[in-house]
Parts: structure tokens; C-alpha cells; sequence
């Protein structure tokens, strides 16, 4: 099923591409889009977890610098019954946490230092049992992918705005395509379509990866409190990231943001929180 929502989810902004540079640049940016979506799909299936590393300022960290760290993550594969997946710090002051990799055999899993901070062990581990749970369901795949195309989306998209607001779009009329008019439209709509593919991928996929990592960790107390403090700590810290990796994280990065609430790539904690309290593990 998420092998289908990868080729779904690469088709669809692929066509987005392609009407961006229709708008833009008629039947040759068709064509030049079309060139720029094949090379973004190779490119996010084989590389868009070094991407979505790159994308958070995330740094490879050794057993030797986080032993306890290792100990954990190392406890909860066993338990899912997966391979040990790289692990990486993310240098910000908001908890939080992500999964990337395009199978088990080719996983990571970043924390942020404030995450390292804020919460105890047993809450710490129904974090890291959550993200393995994205692992263990395959769907770190699509919601990677997503990010490294809605990242290289929203970039074209400015690229498109700057070029419409300056006069730098195509007037020929023997060519199809909106020009000017055509690319500020959108560059402004093109975002917007590529965050509902995003709302739509994580809202899903966060309900099973909590009670997933509910029962690899064998409790869900921990997963749960940590979920209360993570967003209570969101509101109060912010997190400078690019919103094309926010559906990444296990709680909204950008939750302190009201435009950012509104468009949430993430369900509500609380709703979360209560189906876990209702599971049984």
C-alpha cells in the first residue's frame, strides 16, 4: 500500500510541475519541468533521507557520544524487529523528533538536544519507539519523498513569483501557458496544493505510528506524556525549519505559528493522546 502512495505521491506533484512550467513557460517549460520532476523523483527515492538530514541541520552522533542514546534505540529495534538505524542530533532547543529512510535497511532516526532535555527515559522511549514505528510501517518513505518534493516545490514556486512580479515571464502568444499572469498564479497555488498532500500523507500515518510505538515501548505512558510535553514546549519554543520537513516530526515544529495551526500538517495531541490511553498494550 505505501509502494502506491510513493508512485501516487510522485505522479501527482510531477503533473504540479508540469503545469508550473506550463504556466510559465508554455510547451517548452512543460517539457523542461517534466525533465526537472524525473530527476527530483530519482533523486528523492534514492537520496531525499540525506536530504531531509540536510534539510534539519541534522548531525551524525557515535555510541561513543551517546551511549544511553544507542542503548535505547538499540533495546526498541530488537523489539520491532529491525535493523539499527543511524542516528542523528538535530541542534534546536524544541523537543522533537523524525524518521527518514527509504526502507528499514536504509533508516535514521534524529532527536533534537531539547528533546534529549526535557524528557525522562521512559517518555524518551515512547518517542524513539514511535519514530521506529514509521520504520517498521514503511511509510518513512513517502512522507521523506514528500518533503524533499514540496521542498523543491515551494523553492520553484518563489522562483516562479520573483521572476512574474518582475516582468521576467514569456510574452510570446504563438505559446501556450498563462506567462506572467499565469506563474504568480501558480507559484502561489503550487504551495498550497503541495501542503494538503503533506496534511493528508501525516495525519494518517501519525494514529498508527503511536499505537505501533506504543507496543513496541510496551506502554503507553510514556509515549503519551511525552506527546503533552512536546507540544506544550512547541508553543513556547520555536524551531527554525523548513516547513517542507514540519509533517516529518512526530509533533508539528511549527506549531507555535497560527497560520501554521491552521494549515496543521499533524492531528490534534489531545486526540492523539486519548487513543493511546484507550489501547491496549
Amino acid at each position: 500500500m505505501n509502494t502506491l502512495k510513493v508512485w501516487l505521491l510522485m505522479g501527482t506533484l510531477s503533473i504540479l510541475l508540469v503545469l508550473m512550467g506550463n504556466a510559465i513557460g508554455g510547451k517548452s517549460g512543460a517539457i523542461m519541468f517534466f525533465l526537472i520532476a524525473m530527476a527530483m523523483n530519482f533523486f528523492g527515492y534514492f537520496y531525499s533521507d540525506t536530504l531531509a538530514i540536510k534539510m534539519t541541520g541534522s548531525y551524525p552522533v557515535s555510541e561513543a557520544e551517546a551511549p544511553q542514546l544507542y542503548a535505547m534505540v538499540r533495546k526498541l529495534s530488537q523489539r520491532a524487529g529491525l535493523p539499527m538505524p543511524k542516528i542523528y542530533i538535530q541542534p534546536s532547543h524544541q523537543p522533537n523528533a523524525f524518521a527518514t529512510g527509504r526502507n528499514p535497511s536504509h533508516s535514521a532516526v534524529a532527536v533534537t538536544e531539547g528533546l534529549l532535555q526535557l524528557l525522562s527515559p521512559s517518555e524518551l522511549e515512547g518517542v524513539l519507539a514511535h519514530e521506529l514505528a514509521h520504520i517498521k510501517n514503511r511509510d518513512v518513505l513517502v512522507g521523506t519523498i514528500a518533503a524533499a518534493l514540496a521542498g523543491a516545490i515551494s523553492m520553484i514556486a518563489n522562483v516562479l513569483q520573483w521572476g512574474a512580479i518582475f516582468g521576467m515571464g514569456r510574452n510570446n502568444d504563438e505559446e501556450e501557458g498563462g506567462g506572467m499572469v499565469g506563474g504568480l498564479i501558480m507559484a502561489m497555488v503550487a504551495p498550497i496544493i503541495a501542503m494538503i498532500i503533506q496534511m493528508a500523507i501525516s495525519r494518517s500515518r501519525e494514529y498508527m505510528a503511536d499505537a505501533t510505538g506504543a507496543q513496541i515501548a510496551g506502554s503507553t505512558e510514556g509515549l503519551s506524556n511525552a506527546l503533552l510535553k512536546l507540544e506544550s514546549a512547541a508553543h513556547r519554543i520555536p524551531m527554525a525549519v523548513n516547513p517542507a520537513t514540519s509533517h516529518l516530526f512526530i509533533i508539528n515544529p511549527l506549531a507555535g505559528a497560527s497560520i501554521a495551526r491552521l494549515f496543521s500538517t499533524h492531528p490534534p495531541i489531545q486526540e492523539r493522546v486519548e487513543k493511546l490511553r484507550r489501547l491496549r498494550v
